[in-house]
Order: structure tokens, then sequence, then C-alpha cells
């Protein structure tokens, strides 16, 4: 080839091959190492994300124990933290002889008559639910925001309803946020795939969430990798 290129051509020439393989290698090495960084920045996201979602269900579940349903609204759930307080009661059995009873038939309480079975509940004090939940934490204020920079300030979805089952309604609830924004920054391709992901392993679907509007369900569609307690 040489003979045919002239001599001062072939350093350019070399320089070319040179970045063409570099060129190529950066490709190669980003189609191996991408996906792999990928999944160590998702993780990292979904699991700070996760922790707000915890902290959003069982302010859901006090609130509904306590008004009967769940709400759609962060700052009725906000405030009802700062207001509400639980009963700390105490459940005793007790039991007494049934007069009626025993008079109808003859008998003495104290020689083989009835009685009634009761259970009696005693109300010992209250206690705050922000406190029971939160102890000396505020973060509750700010559990709606999505804790990403990435975010730019937003927030969850949340939603609350009816679902009908057996001809019952049950209060429902949903908070959730797109993967699609949590991961904006990333290969388009991968998030396109990360959306579409059906596994055991993996948050399944486009959205991260807590809840459903669509069943009764209170839990979250993580693994349980994001529950196991950290090191």
């Amino acid at each position: 080839m040489d003979k045919f290129v002239p001599l001062k051509l072939n350093p350019i020439i070399s320089v070319i091959l040179w970045l063409v393989i570099l060129i190529l290698g950066y490709s190669l090495y980003k189609s191996i190492m991408g996906p792999v960084e990928f999944n160590k920045v998702k993780q990292v996201r979904y699991a700070k994300v996760i922790e707000n979602l915890k902290d959003i269900r069982v302010s859901e579940l006090a609130y509904q124990e306590i008004e009967g349903k769940f709400t759609g609204n962060f700052d009725s759930l906000v405030q009802f933290l700062d207001t509400a307080q639980f009963a700390i009661i105490q459940r005793r059995d007790t039991s007494f002889a049934d007069v009626e009873r025993n008079k109808a038939f003859g008998l003495d309480a104290q020689k083989g008559g009835y009685y009634k079975e009761e259970i009696i509940i005693d109300t010992l004090r209250f206690a705050s639910v922000k406190d029971s939940i939160f102890g000396d934490s505020d973060r509750y204020k700010t559990m709606m925001n999505i804790p990403l920079e990435i975010a730019d300030g937003a927030v969850f979805e949340l939603k609350s309803g009816k679902y009908e089952k057996n001809e019952t309604f049950y209060s429902v609830f949903e908070a959730s946020v797109a993967k699609s924004l949590l991961l904006s920054d990333q290969n388009p391709d991968l998030i396109n795939q990360e959306e579409q992901l059906i596994s055991v392993d993996g948050i399944n679907g486009p959205t991260v969430r807590v809840g459903s509007m669509n069943d009764i369900d209170t839990s979250g569609n993580w693994p349980k990798t994001y529950d196991t307690p950290k090191q």
C-alpha cells in the first residue's frame, strides 16, 4: 500500500486509523459498561425515592385508620400528622351474672347459673400520630418531594379513590413517580428498556409506586432488596 500512498500522507493516515480505533474502542466500552453504570445509577436513585414512598405509605395507613379512608392530598396528609392523635387503649375480658336468665330458670349465679362475657375497652391516653411514626424527625413535611436534584423540585403524584371488589367499595391510594423523570439524564434506549421491565428482581413498569388505584394493595412495586436494612 505504501507505494501507492505519498510518503507525506502516511502520518495523517496513521492518525486517522488511531482515531477510528479509539472511537470503536470507546463505543465497545460504552456498549458493555453503559448498562452496568446505568444500573448503578438507577439503584441509588430508586433507593432514595422508595424511602419517601415508605413514609407516604405509613402516613396514609395512619390517616385511613383514623379517618376511615385514604387521602389524595399531601397538604391534608401533613396537616393530619401535625394534629392527629392515636388512642392508647387497654382491652379487658370480664364476666358477670346474667340476672334475667337466671331468674327465668330459677338459678343462682353462685351455684351453676348463667354468666355474661363482656369485653371492656379502656382509653388510657392519647399519643401524637406524628411522634408515633416519625419520632423527632420532621421529614414527613418533605416526603412529597422527589429527593433527587435531577427531579428539579417535582413531587410524587398522589391519588385516592374507591375500588369495587365483590360488590364492596374499598378506599385505595397510590403515590408514584415516572422512571423517565428519575433517569432523565441517562441513555434514552436504556430508559425505554427499564420502563418495559418485567422481572422478579426489578421494579416493573414505567413508574416507582406504592399503593394501587386498581387493586386493594398498599405495598410498593419494588423487590425486597430495597427493604433490606442498610449495613
